[in-house]
């Protein structure tokens, strides 16, 4: 084997087995901030096991993580007010009001455990209430604000201890449940650490799957945009003081159980320790970025150091320095890391793959070939230049009114029989792309990262579904449809439909043909169980799609491997997928029934040796992608186009072009109508039109799929 040859089979075979773009998926994820805490947290509970003297033992560790539980609902308040845009400095003080309220209600008054806990929480939530009214609604700053009250409070709390201390340390609360909330257990596990990681687990469910916690996330990001959306900033913020009111409260009480300390010391620093916690943790203090998991992270990273100077004796004082020294060390990390992730994602997420492409067939003029360049399309009728942009697809109606998208998101009509005017349809909020019509008449498309929906005859819209089944492994959450593309319908009512990639949407489809990688998928929505499932997946860049003749298999182009497949979903080869036609001259893209029961076939460009010969350099994209802007790069020519005519056997009976490009410079798709063939191109002002010879002049797509004239 030559050395060419085997250094070729080398690259190929390396980027077959290896998946390179699994980096980048995994830097892609959200949760991919939390490894940097989770791996200190591992790093600090192995370095302080081996030098701080029975570190492991069960009083230790029982006491240890009682502690992280109290620590831990001072710290989700703590989070839920940072990722809102906030902070709060008057938690150590609202926690020790908290805890005195607490050993009074029961030393002194003798109150029910119950009415405690209630009288305990609804006090510190007032406190934040108050924090939340002076900063979310009347615009204070977060930062003075609640140092003014932390300074106020703990002064309060002070002055208090001289009136009541005495009557607290003399009081006596006999109470199993109180003892239980103090220094119970649940299965040999703290009462106190097992309450906080059923209360992280639901804040989890309220901020990453509830309004509350979006708006939160949004407020936090940008309070202007978050105005704009129409969310009530100034009670959100409220909002999340009142919320961290309430867990300071929670942990005040515990903390009261378990010590029935009524001294000055509770909650002192306590505000250092939970916004350390925070920060470590991988929250942003610039809102907007945050979770629970990295709260808890942080507690525990905050409270194994805390525990751990103390174990090793050293002098008062240095605990505090330890946790301001790593508080600079992550104040420093985060602004480096918010700085500079979208960076190092965007140099590690594109993955070109080798891919190598055959020769292509001439399509030199002289050369004989069925792909033969000519002038067919030269002489179409305009209709509706300059009142169309970016038609994708045209698709007619059993009245013979004609129907397109726009980049708008406008379905426009033309009405028949001349197709001259168009006006504005029904507005998706989106990019239409492939379209068909069902037995009702009404216009299922492909709106481009939205999903698939129906525009009924009274022009309004409906969603039918944005999601599908998720893949087993995949790393990226692939439920969610990115770049529907084009779709047709069965017999039966279902709605097979191509997504073209699962790693980009619509606006990055030249880093999709760079990578060349196969992450496209055939999709089936099912209207009479409303369910939607992957039928076929790991396709490259699968774009138009129509049902067969056979009424068993549906046709679709896959647009960077420059051929069709079939899919069969039903008869004896249901489930399974087929190349019918392979090596074209160009880029495949909406395929279409003709009137002779042939297919008719969009090519949006022709393909170039320069890309031809970099598909099979993986290395060279690789480099190209990150050193030159986009608008330099090698991808596919969507500038000239043809439309090609071919049969069930995958022959490819003749060609249209269009050489002067003058009329149709760009061609994504092409519809039979009565005798003629309209153009559509994404790229175009208009729609064409061709007068077929020898063909039926009755036939037109509806009466092909429903019987309908």
């Amino acid at each position: 084997m030559p050395a060419a040859s085997f250094a070729d089979a080398l690259v190929r075979l390396r980027h077959r087995w290896i998946p390179t773009h699994v980096v980048g998926e995994l830097m892609s994820k959200s949760w991919i901030d939390n490894i940097v805490p989770a791996a200190i947290l591992i790093l600090i509970v192995v370095v302080f096991g081996s030098i701080v003297p029975n570190f492991f033992l069960p009083a230790n560790v029982s006491d240890g993580t009682r502690q992280i539980g109290e620590l831990g609902f001072v710290v989700l308040g703590m989070m839920i007010v940072v990722v809102g845009g906030g902070i709060d400095l008057s938690v150590g003080s609202n926690f020790a009001m908290g805890n005195l309220l607490a050993l009074a209600l029961t030393n002194i008054f003798d109150l029910p455990v119950g009415i405690v806990f209630v009288a305990v929480v609804a006090a510190c939530s007032f406190i934040g209430l108050i924090n939340g009214l002076l900063i979310g609604v009347l615009k204070l700053r977060a930062f003075l604000t609640t140092l003014v009250m932390l300074i106020g409070l703990r002064a309060l709390v002070d002055t208090l201890l001289l009136t009541y201390a005495l009557q607290i340390s003399a009081g006596y609360y006999d109470s199993a449940v109180w003892d239980f909330f103090g220094s119970g257990n649940i299965l040999g596990i703290p009462v106190s650490f097992v309450l906080f990681i059923v209360a992280a687990i639901l804040m989890h469910v309220v901020v990453s799957r509830t309004r509350v916690g979006w708006h939160v996330m949004a407020v936090g990001g940008s309070r202007r945009s978050a105005h704009n959306a129409g969310i009530a900033v100034r009670y959100t913020v409220c909002l999340t003081y009142v919320i961290s009111g309430a867990f300071c409260g929670i942990s005040a009480f515990f903390y009261a159980a378990r010590l029935g300390n009524g001294g000055s010391y509770p909650g002192v620093g306590m505000e250092v320790l939970a916004l350390t916690a925070v920060i470590v943790g991988g929250i942003s203090l610039g809102g907007g970025r945050g979770s629970v998991a990295k709260a808890v992270i942080g507690t525990m990273i905050v409270q194994i150091i805390s525990l751990a100077v103390v174990q090793l004796g050293l002098q008062s004082g240095a605990g505090q320095l330890v946790l301001g020294l790593i508080l600079l060390a992550a104040i420093g990390f985060d602004v480096r890391w918010v700085k500079n992730r979208d960076k190092i994602l965007s140099r590690v997420y594109m993955s070109p793959t080798y891919f190598a492409l055959p020769s292509p067939p001439s399509t030199d003029a002289s050369s004989g070939s069925p792909f033969a360049a000519n002038d067919r399309l030269g002489k179409v009728d305009i209709h509706g230049e300059g009142q169309l942009d970016g038609p994708e697809d045209v698709v007619f109606d059993s009245a013979g009114n004609l129907y397109c998208g726009d980049r708008l998101g406008n379905i426009m009509r033309l009405d028949g029989p001349d197709h001259k005017e168009a006006r504005v349809f029904a507005h998706t909020g989106g990019h239409p792309l492939g379209m068909a019509i069902d037995r009702d008449d009404n216009i299922v498309v492909c709106v481009g990262g939205m999903g698939l929906y129906r525009v009924r005859q009274d022009a309004t819209v409906e969603k039918l579904t944005d999601e599908t089944n998720r893949s087993l492994l995949s790393i990226i959450d692939d439920s969610r449809l990115r770049l529907t593309d084009d779709c047709d319908i069965a017999p039966d009512g279902r709605v097979f439909f191509s997504e073209a990639t699962t790693r980009f949407d619509m606006a990055s489809w030249p880093s999709d043909a760079l990578e060349s990688r196969p992450s496209g998928r055939i999709v089936c929505y099912d209207p009479a169980t409303k369910a939607t499932k992957t039928v076929a997946r790991n396709l490259t860049f699968p774009n138009g799609i129509t049902l067969s003749y056979n009424n068993q298999s549906i046709l679709f182009a896959e647009s960077w491997a420059c051929r069709i497949s079939r899919y069969w979903f039903d008869g004896p080869k249901a489930g399974t997928v087929e190349h019918l036609l392979g090596n074209l001259p160009g880029y495949p893209d909406n395929i279409n029934r003709a009137s002779d029961g042939t297919y008719w076939l969009a090519l949006m460009g022709m393909r170039s040796p320069a890309l031809d010969l970099a598909l099979r350099m993986p290395g060279f994209r690789k480099r190209m992608s990150r050193e030159i802007s986009i608008d330099e790069w090698l991808y596919p020519n969507i500038n000239t186009g043809c439309i090609l005519r071919f049969n069930e056997q995958g022959e490819v009976l003749e060609s249209l072009w269009d050489k002067t490009g003058a009329n149709h410079p760009m061609i994504t798709s092409m519809r039979e109508h009565k005798g003629r063939l309209y153009i559509g191109g994404i790229f175009n002002n208009r729609i064409g039109s061709l007068k077929l010879d020898g063909v039926d002049e009755s036939w037109t797509g509806p009466s092909s799929y429903w019987g309908r004239a």
